[in-house]
């Protein structure tokens, strides 16, 4: 199911997201973060790799990437961009094989899954001991968002993400909101080694009403303060890294 909503968007992805100025400044956070903790040589699962575009910045510096996602469309992109994809649901990665040095979800692929204890269980047998496991997914409470809703009179939209049984999204999927503690109890073979904010003041991507440059000086703001205590917890996603035990 989640694979074939995500189908529908394959071919316009990047446009509406990769591509804007909300989707560059929260990818670009990402990526600040993660590159130091990569040299070339080294091999990283991509989970929910989409059209790949993740994986083309780290194949760039010479890290050897393997994508997987659900949606055969998405797959099927990113591979004619060059990435080394198979399709594989987040649910089923017990079916993989090998050994990597790292692993990186990136934009939500974790918010599609209800549980994770199988996950944590294949990725504890994938990662190395020592590498480590970066999962950006969408965070249990964003200031924008709620402030954005309430100011629509909508109240239902503006405290989604509170909801505990999760909350169906414009594409037809239920989105679950996990919170950190739970994330890192599930993760028992790993250890949470930091975790910070990705879009404290850049907003999500349904926000249209700001300016590109307007987004650029709030992306400066986010590289000072979207790692606080407190602040982080009201971003929109929430980047966790992991060091496998």
């Amino acid at each position: 199911m989640t694979g074939t909503a995500f189908d529908k968007l394959a071919e316009r992805y990047d446009q509406i997201w990769s591509r804007s100025a909300i989707g560059h400044y929260q990818r670009d956070a990402v990526w600040r973060v993660l590159d130091p903790l990569v040299r070339s040589g080294d091999s990283m699962l991509d989970l929910g790799c989409g059209t790949g575009e993740d994986a083309l910045h780290f194949l760039s510096r010479g890290v050897y990437v393997h994508g997987i996602d659900a949606s055969a469309e998405m797959v099927r992109v990113a591979r004619a961009r060059g990435v080394d994809a198979q399709r594989l649901a987040l649910e089923s990665l017990e079916k993989l094989h090998g050994s990597y040095d790292c692993a990186i979800s990136n934009f939500g692929t974790f918010n599609c899954v209800q549980r994770f204890d199988r996950v944590a269980s294949a990725l504890a047998q994938l990662i190395r001991p020592g590498g480590f496991l970066a999962i950006c997914l969408m965070s249990p409470s964003c200031i924008w968002e709620i402030g954005y809703f309430l100011g629509r009179a909508n109240p239902s939209k503006a405290f989604r993400r509170w909801r505990p049984d999760g909350c169906p999204s414009a594409i037809g999927i239920q989105v679950y909101y996990p919170s950190t503690k739970r994330l890192a109890h599930t993760f028992r073979d790993f250890k949470l080694t930091q975790w910070r904010g990705i879009g404290l003041f850049v907003p999500p991507s349904f926000v249209s009403e700001l300016s590109e440059p307007a987004i650029a000086k709030l992306a400066a703001l986010d590289r000072h303060v979207a790692h606080w205590p407190f602040l982080r917890a009201w971003s929109d996603h929430r980047l966790l890294l992991f060091r496998r035990i």
